[in-house]
């Protein structure tokens, strides 16, 4: 009997050695062909603002810029004035003028010239001979008037052709002098220092010179630009945006203005909205239909003192704003049967969830339907996460 138990006890123990060691190499098997957790990123949908912005290059514009320009044909004295030189308005002269001398005349016109002259020196001498007798007929009429030897009415018409001579006589001395100024030759003006021969041109508006399109002296036509003068206090940015963004801005939004050269964003309002776009090629060739949005700055000029005009800025036109919105990251999105959808954590496991969301910008988007707030969602998810596929998360942002 005693036997019996031995034998039994030696058969239960080889098969529970036996039982523990199949166990265990059955345990390895799973451990060996069971995937790990794949170690992804994970972000927190969050509640808070959300700003949707269109950003594009922009340069600044001084408002008013006025150009001052030659006003007759003559010389321009050299210009004094350097861009930045401050100007006052009426007190300072940014340039002085002198009037061309005349033009040569050809043996035609000159002798045409002085027909015209001989001309009228005969009308002259006539219409002279007539006044004097006009005056002696109205002398005699006065004298014979006070007598009553003439009519009242002899006396008026005496008068009348008195006064028709005089006239005739002013009109014949005027085409005289124009005779005579036809016939004027140039002369050497070099040696010229009357301040009464030439045009004194004062600053139109108090600010700082410009430009400066000529500052040695020549001989300009009239019309011809010379300088040009603008106040950099009155400033304003102009950028063009593609037409599909300009539709989302409205006079009044605000703006950020970033990467200028000073410290921080400056702040702005849009102004205006130009009705009319324009095609501009781009660096890669393609044409582009553009609009010009104007932008005020709003902070003090001292915030953007050292901005002039034609500087290069980057503002960004806030076309959309929200303090309390959910969001969830843009990285964490990708389409899934025509639909957005995103990878949220449950319990170790990637679950692919459908999302509905409205407005974005360039780093998260509004959640309306699919997630609430604290839910941790896999951003940028790779080619190797899949539904219910087990994860670790390696970092959440706002947890």
């Amino acid at each position: 009997m005693a036997m019996n138990d031995k034998h039994i006890r030696s058969v239960v123990g080889r098969w529970g050695k036996w039982a523990a060691g199949g166990i265990v190499i059955a345990v390895l098997l799973y451990l060996a062909f069971v995937p790990s957790p794949l170690a992804v990123d994970g972000r927190e949908v969050t509640r808070g603002r959300l700003d949707v912005s269109v950003t594009a290059e922009g340069k600044t514009r001084i408002r008013d810029i006025f150009t001052v320009s030659a006003p007759v044909n003559g010389r321009l004295r050299r210009v004094t004035l350097d861009p930045g030189d401050p100007v006052v308005a009426g007190e300072t002269m940014v340039a002085i003028f002198e009037p061309s001398a005349p033009d040569f005349l050809d043996r035609r016109s000159a002798a045409r010239s002085r027909a015209r002259l001989d001309q009228a020196k005969a009308v002259t001498a006539r219409v002279k001979a007539d006044r004097t007798l006009a005056r002696l007929e109205w002398e005699r009429a006065k004298a014979l008037t006070a007598g009553t030897a003439i009519s009242q009415r002899d006396r008026d018409r005496r008068r009348a052709e008195l006064d028709a001579a005089e006239a005739a006589y002013q009109a014949a001395t005027a085409e005289l002098a124009a005779a005579q100024a036809e016939l004027i030759v140039p002369t050497d003006e070099a040696g010229v220092a009357d301040a009464g021969c030439c045009l004194r041109m004062a600053a139109p508006i108090s600010g700082q010179v410009l430009r400066v399109m000529q500052q040695s002296e020549r001989v300009m036509a009239v019309g011809a630009p010379i300088l040009e003068l603008g106040d950099p206090r009155n400033l304003e940015i102009v950028v063009d945006l593609l037409s599909q963004d300009a539709v989302r801005v409205r006079a009044g939004q605000p703006a950020r203005i970033e990467n200028w050269g000073g410290p921080g964003d400056l702040n702005g309002t849009v102004r205006r909205v130009e009705p009319s776009g324009f095609t501009k090629v781009s660096a890669l060739g393609v044409e582009e239909q553009r609009v010009n949005v104007i932008i005020d700055p709003t902070d003090p000029p001292a915030r953007w003192d050292s901005l002039r005009d034609a500087y290069r800025v980057e503002p960004r036109i806030i076309v959309w704003s929200s303090s309390d919105v959910l969001t969830v990251p843009l990285g964490a999105l990708f389409r899934s049967g025509g639909n957005w959808a995103v990878y949220r954590v449950e319990d170790g496991r990637a679950m692919l969830r459908r999302v509905q969301i409205g407005v974005r910008n360039t780093e998260a988007a509004q959640v309306i339907k699919g997630l609430k707030q604290g839910d941790v969602v896999i951003s940028h998810p790779s080619e190797d996460v899949s539904d219910g596929r087990r994860v670790s998360v390696r970092t959440v942002d706002g947890a």
